[in-house]
């Protein structure tokens, strides 16, 4: 019956179509509203069960948020936004609930609600909670900001104190980060309180009034704000580490083969040659140049070990080529910590082996009861399996590094080290 629901009659008219797509949209809804109370089952016998077994009650549940992330494939970072969700809604927010179950709200508009209602305790957040989604009837033809808005209206009517108290906390949050754009663009975002950001924000526009060139409004604020940022010229390399990963084939004309970039990703051979003769060309930025070894079959690096419990810096550095980003299955997080899969005190080795690149959350959450991590090697590739107290494996192996596959005729050694890996730390 249940394979039935999905299936799709070819010869179906348009009306039926758009029938079958809101039964789907409705089906969604009653499938997350399911899986938040799945979620509040888990922790309720998770806890029970380290109660029974004499765990402290602020040690209870460490680690489950990153076991939800990973059960919802999802980058376990995101892993304590649905737990708590889950929690918020089955236990606080009966009417909320009955929304999302009904298909009124989509699991996104019920996360605003949430979100919004924060602040509240929980008698607020019931009355809430009641006000605004007791009658789901209210709620069709309303998009996000209208639902966001309307939250947020009651919220301040209930407890201003408690949403001035949340600004004033919000500031604490501030920070700066980067993800890729297309066609080789970043986005790099400020997290700043209002004053400010429509602080830098005027400052930037005010440049863009008082210059006139041949460039956009836009491109002048943000040729400024590199400049202000760097103290120099937006288009003047600056003597700061980058890690750049390319073939030396690529580098040379050999081939075409992507690059890759920390911190943002995979980038065009012809950019990344740019980028490399820029920094080495450039005489007011430096450029510092190391060579690497690869698997000649399977593109991952090959082993380096050392005998000290931390891992020295060298290694830590092709541990971070190596992974690239954080090892736990689903989370593209920046590698914060080079980590042991089998700790130091359980006898451990300092190796590229047994070493893995480490968000700080990730490398946290698996020290809890329960958890495992084993590596192993295969034919070059190095794989990490991610076992959870309920008996779930999770695994990933660590990506191939830039370059083509390596088709021509090895000797001995060659097979062994094959030298054709370069990493810039350039401007």
């Amino acid at each position: 019956m249940f394979e039935c629901l999905f299936d799709i009659d070819p010869a179906a008219g348009e009306a039926q179509l758009r029938a079958r797509v809101e039964e789907f949209e409705r089906v969604k809804s009653a499938a997350a509203a399911a899986q938040a109370r799945a979620t509040v089952l888990w922790e309720s016998k998770r806890r029970a069960a380290e109660a029974a077994a004499g765990v402290p009650a602020a040690k209870r549940g460490r680690g489950l948020a990153h076991e939800v992330a990973l059960a919802r494939h999802d980058a376990p970072r995101r892993g304590g936004r649905h737990l708590g969700f889950a929690k918020a809604l089955v236990q606080e927010m009966p009417y909320t609930l009955a929304a999302l179950e009904s298909g009124h709200l989509s699991e996104w508009r019920a996360t605003l609600i949430v979100q919004e209602s924060a602040c509240l305790s929980v008698e607020h957040r019931r009355e809430l909670d009641a006000e605004l989604c007791a009658e789901v009837s209210r709620l069709q033809g309303w998009g996000d900001r209208r639902v966001a808005a309307e939250a947020k209206k009651i919220v301040c009517r209930l407890d201003v104190a408690a949403v001035v108290d949340r600004c004033a906390k919000a500031a604490k949050d501030r920070c700066v980060t980067i993800r890729p754009a297309p066609d080789t663009m970043t986005y790099v975002t400020a997290l700043l309180p209002v004053a400010a950001g429509v602080s830098v924000y005027a400052a930037l526009k005010r440049t863009a009034d008082t210059t006139f060139d041949e460039r956009s409004r836009g491109q002048i604020m943000a040729d400024e704000l590199v400049a202000r940022v760097t103290g120099q010229p937006a288009d003047q390399s600056v003597s700061v580490a980058v890690n750049l990963v390319l073939a030396d084939t690529t580098l040379f004309g050999g081939d075409d083969a992507p690059a890759w970039l920390d911190g943002y990703g995979p980038v065009p051979a012809e950019i990344a040659c740019t980028l490399a003769r820029d920094a080495v060309t450039d005489q007011t930025a430096k450029a510092s140049l190391r060579r690497l070894y690869r698997h000649p079959s399977s593109g991952q690096l090959v082993a380096m070990e050392s005998r000290a419990r931390l891992f020295p810096k060298g290694l830590a550095a092709f541990i971070g080529v190596r992974d690239q980003t954080c090892r736990t299955p689903c989370c593209d997080a920046r590698i914060r910590h080079c980590d042991h899969a089998v700790p130091d005190r359980a006898g451990g080795p300092t190796s590229a082996a047994n070493g893995l690149g480490a968000c700080e959350a990730c490398n946290y959450a698996k020290e809890a009861p329960g958890w495992t991590v084993t590596t192993s090697q295969s034919n070059g590739e190095h794989s990490a399996a991610f076992s959870t107290p309920t008996g779930a494996t999770y695994r990933s192996t660590a990506p191939p590094l830039p370059g083509p596959p390596v088709r021509r005729r090895l000797s001995l050694i060659e097979g062994q080290l094959n030298i054709d890996l370069v990493t810039f730390n350039a401007a």
